[in-house]
């Protein structure tokens, strides 16, 4: 749930809350101008940035809870006021959560869309992993019954085929080459999937590789394919680090596609390797 979202939430439900936001940034801040964080009496929601700045204005913001159009102004230099490092200085806004507060507490652009297929340990490591961050999962699999009872809110579980996909990125993990390879053919013949990945060892990106040269895949398609996903330094196979690892790579692409500016998947094979 976005902060905007929460926050939505929290004024339907009458809870008092205080909303933080970095009014202004100068040097080097841990957060932008705009950023935010919501405090209830239970809790916080989001960040300024963490650290004695985010300790000092949550005590300020659960002073406030409970006294209507309350604002206080809390402007720190993080080195010579804290003892933070960053050395920049930051202006806190402090008031009491308002409908008109809505206004200036924007969502960041929508979620970017994943296609997932397979609800292998993996695949049921990287759902887990993505439920705090800004994607909307579409979990795919060919199996009935395949898909834990309970899965987060950005994730959507679907039977179908890859012709059921929607744009997006496209990460591959089935309990089936066959089905990988058909998931990949098709992402790759549709420029609506920016990006595809494949699950597996670099024995698999080869055969991959030269399955989809044969398929008649140029290097325009094969330059938006990458196997095997993830770090090519961490060697644990737990599926959570593997999910973490993958994560990252997501991320990457994620902020790639908000600049048009998508990478060549690294150590590409050749289909001749």
């Amino acid at each position: 749930m976005t902060l905007a979202a929460k926050a939505r939430a929290i004024l339907a439900s009458g809870q008092p809350a205080v909303l933080v936001t970095v009014q202004k940034a100068e040097g080097s801040t841990p957060r932008e101008e705009g950023a935010a964080m919501l405090v209830t009496a239970q809790g916080f929601h989001g960040t300024i940035g963490g650290g004695t700045l985010e300790w000092l204005a949550t005590a300020e913001a659960q002073s406030l809870l409970g006294k209507p159009q309350s604002i206080r102004i809390l402007t720190k230099s993080l080195g010579p006021d804290l003892g933070q490092c960053c050395g920049g200085r930051m202006t806190l806004r402090i008031e009491t959560l308002t409908q008109a507060c809505l206004e200036n507490l924007h969502d960041e652009g929508p979620p970017t869309h994943l296609n997932l297929w397979g609800a292998g340990h993996v695949g049921r490591a990287l759902v887990l992993a993505l439920a705090p961050l800004p994607f909307q999962t579409t979990w795919w699999d060919v199996r009935e019954n395949a898909f834990p009872t309970v899965t987060p809110q950005n994730t959507i579980c679907r039977l179908g085929s890859p012709r059921d996909m929607q744009e997006g990125l496209v990460l591959v993990m089935s309990h089936s080459h066959a089905l990988d390879f058909e998931v990949v053919d098709f992402a790759l013949r549709k420029p609506d999937f920016a990006q595809v990945g494949l699950i597996g060892s670099n024995t698999k990106a080869v055969r991959f590789t030269k399955r989809l040269v044969e398929a008649g895949h140029g290097q325009d398609a094969l330059s938006r394919f990458t196997c095997p996903i993830g770090s090519k330094t961490i060697r644990s196979k737990h599926p959570a680090v593997i999910a973490a690892s993958v994560v990252v790579q997501l991320l990457e692409w994620q902020e790639m596609l908000k600049t048009q500016r998508l990478p060549a998947p690294p150590n590409q094979l050749s289909a001749k390797a």
